[in-house]
């Protein structure tokens, strides 16, 4: 049975990661006949977002105890993964991706990728096992795979060119679609990135889920 490691960013969609695109990750990898593993990074949330009225509060949050959240506590460090012991990763979205694993939210085509995070995906990437990265997360993949890399978040324009501008090749993509990057083994699609229904969301979540599992040797 293949074992997939899902990376999270906390628990809620705009300081973590996307609670409805989390979920049906975890029950598409079940449904495709897999296990799977949730990890997180024992760091700071950027900031924590009252998600009734979507501003910013004083509390202090932090990644992994959120995540634990969604995890229902079955949840690991970043620092614990032993890449050998997973077939793939998948990376659900949410803002936490872009504010918690990288500063992209903030700073663009000028981000940064969170240390722990960046050794995390390159674990994978350098092993050449297959990935799924979905809405914002791949916001991370110009780091991790370097000039090139094949990837969608959809069809935002001003999101696709700080991608560009970081070297990635940008793919326009139906939110019910995927886009493959063959020689990186790598599979995204736009998830909530253009998804106004969770149905919607949950089919290019599906068949990415299915498309990276098959990819498993």
């Amino acid at each position: 049975m293949k074992k997939i490691a899902v990376l999270l960013s906390g628990c809620g969609v705009f300081d973590g990661s996307e609670i409805y695109e989390t979920v049906i990750t975890l029950l598409a990898v079940e449904r495709n006949g897999a296990t799977y593993q949730c990890f997180a990074p024992a760091i700071d949330q950027l900031h924590v977002i009252d998600h009734t009225a979507g501003e910013a509060t004083t509390e202090k949050r932090n990644v992994l105890v959120e995540a634990a959240r969604l995890a229902r506590g079955e949840i690991k460090p970043c620092a614990e993964l032993n890449v050998n012991e997973f077939d793939a990763l998948l990376i659900p979205g949410g803002f936490g991706a872009a504010k918690n694993f990288s500063d992209f939210a903030v700073n663009g085509q000028q981000a940064k990728v969170e240390p722990s995070v960046l050794e995390f995906c390159k674990a994978f990437a350098s092993a050449k096992k297959p990935a799924g990265y979905m809405c914002i997360a791949p916001n991370l993949l110009p780091f991790v795979y370097g000039q090139g890399v094949r990837l969608t978040i959809g069809n935002d324009k001003e999101t696709a060119q700080a991608l560009e501008a970081l070297g990635a090749v940008h793919v326009n993509c139906a939110v019910d679609d995927i886009v493959i990057d063959e020689p990186n083994n790598l599979v995204t699609t736009p998830a909530y990135m253009l998804a106004t229904r969770i149905n919607e969301a949950a089919t290019g979540i599906e068949m990415l889920v299915a498309e990276v599992i098959r990819r498993c040797e």
